[in-house]
């Protein structure tokens, strides 16, 4: 039998206890409560179910306001499936109070989340807000949006157009975080040196507007993490870590970040890798598997990401992760993920094409998947003569790029992942 999780609950028998889970999944997700099974996962069943489910029907509609969707069935071993479906007039409330899953255990809510609920049933979000400030500056945001759409000029029309201002309720929240002087907490970078007590650099960025927040970043990532080498004849620059991957990481933790929580988006840079972690976690009903895969995308701040993507800074499409993950396909190293209720966290590791020769890292990256080759096909694929590519193979064997399979004429090499 499956064990109790965040959307499933065993009840012994049917005390009121239930109706908090009934609250939390009302709340956030759909789930069910089986009744007549005990703590250690054995059907006892329930007696009279036909009786018992009237009683769960009144208790329900008698306790949880406003009203839950939810379906009873009564199965083969004499057992209750409750099934309550995710609503959305949240908060709903048992005897006053709203709950929420945590892993196989079902809490009330904190103060912020159920101001959260509350918006979410006014089908609002916190950048929706009207902002306390009736007079803003967008020095920055003009300019930008003037340079990427070709404007002629900047005006309250604008605003109004990106759902930044409204003659009703004047500037709201996603205006607030898009003006240059703000009251939000925003970016706390540091570069650290051989190890993390020794700090080399270090740049606060709060209480502008989070487009600066976005190219100063893109300023110091460049600062540390691309470099010029000389390849040959010629001056050459390298990206340590791949700046799409940057760009995307960085512009998905302002988007996405939860405003109302007043922490730093931290970024820790390393000399091996750089980790990006923002606050608020995912949003609910979105599972860590969709985030990573990047099946689709839940907006916490759609207004602010419709700006970014005005600016051509991010894509609308739930593409972030996937372009992140496309920007190391062929390294050996790829991007690690980090989701908690509270945060997301994006590390990206330092790529070592700075290692390889340009024959060295042409020969790496033909070579596809898990498909081996034999030298022949790789001369052909790569017009390299049979001495050098020999040299070539040996040398990534020896840094760990590809691995060697078999023997004589029967050796073939493929990509060590």
């Amino acid at each position: 039998m499956e064990k109790e999780n965040k959307f499933l609950e065993y009840k012994e028998q049917i005390t009121k206890t239930y109706l908090k889970t009934v609250s939390a999944f009302a709340n956030y997700n759909d789930g069910e409560i089986i009744f007549g099974v005990s703590d250690d996962y054995k059907v006892v069943g329930i007696k009279n179910p036909e009786e018992a489910c009237l009683n769960i029907e009144n208790q329900i509609n008698d306790t949880i306001k406003p009203l839950p969707n939810y379906t009873l069935r009564i199965n083969k071993d004499n057992t209750i499936s409750l099934f309550v479906k995710k609503g959305s007039n949240t908060p709903y409330k048992y005897n006053g109070k709203s709950y929420i899953r945590n892993d196989s255990s079902t809490i009330e809510v904190d103060e912020l989340s159920e101001k959260r609920l509350i918006l979410e049933g006014m089908n609002l979000n916190y950048e929706d807000l009207p902002c306390k400030k009736t007079s803003l500056s967008f020095n920055i945001l003009s300019k930008s949006l003037v340079e990427a759409l070709n404007l002629s000029g900047f005006n309250i029309d604008i605003l109004k157009s990106l759902n930044l201002y409204n003659d009703t309720n004047g500037y709201n929240n996603a205006a607030y975080l898009l003006s240059d002087d703000n009251d939000y907490f925003g970016l706390d970078i540091v570069v650290f040196g051989n190890n993390i007590n020794e700090f080399r650099r270090r740049y606060t960025f709060n209480n502008v507007s989070i487009l600066k927040q976005y190219y100063d970043a893109i300023d110091i990532y460049k600062n540390e993490y691309i470099i010029e080498k000389i390849d040959g004849e010629f001056r050459k620059k390298y990206e340590l870590i791949p700046f799409e991957a940057f760009r995307e990481a960085i512009a998905n933790s302002l988007v996405h970040r939860a405003w109302d929580v007043k922490a730093n988006i931290k970024v820790e840079m390393y000399q091996d890798k750089v980790r990006i972690s923002s606050p608020g976690g995912l949003m609910a009903g979105m599972s860590n598997e969709d985030y990573i895969n990047g099946n689709y995308s839940y907006l916490r701040n759609p207004i602010v990401a419709e700006v970014f993507h005005r600016l051509n800074i991010i894509e609308k499409f739930a593409t972030g992760i996937k372009r992140i993950n496309n920007a190391y396909k062929n390294e050996m190293e790829k991007p690690i993920f980090e989701i908690t209720s509270g945060a997301i966290a994006i590390t990206l590791p330092v790529i070592n094409s700075t290692e390889l020769s340009a024959n060295e890292r042409k020969i790496y990256e033909l070579m596809k998947g898990n498909y081996s080759y034999q030298r022949e096909e790789i001369e052909n694929i790569s017009g390299i003569e049979k001495s050098t590519l020999i040299r070539v193979l040996n040398s990534l064997i020896n840094k760990g790029y590809i691995i060697k399979e078999g023997a004589a004429k029967a050796t073939k090499y493929k990509k060590n992942k």
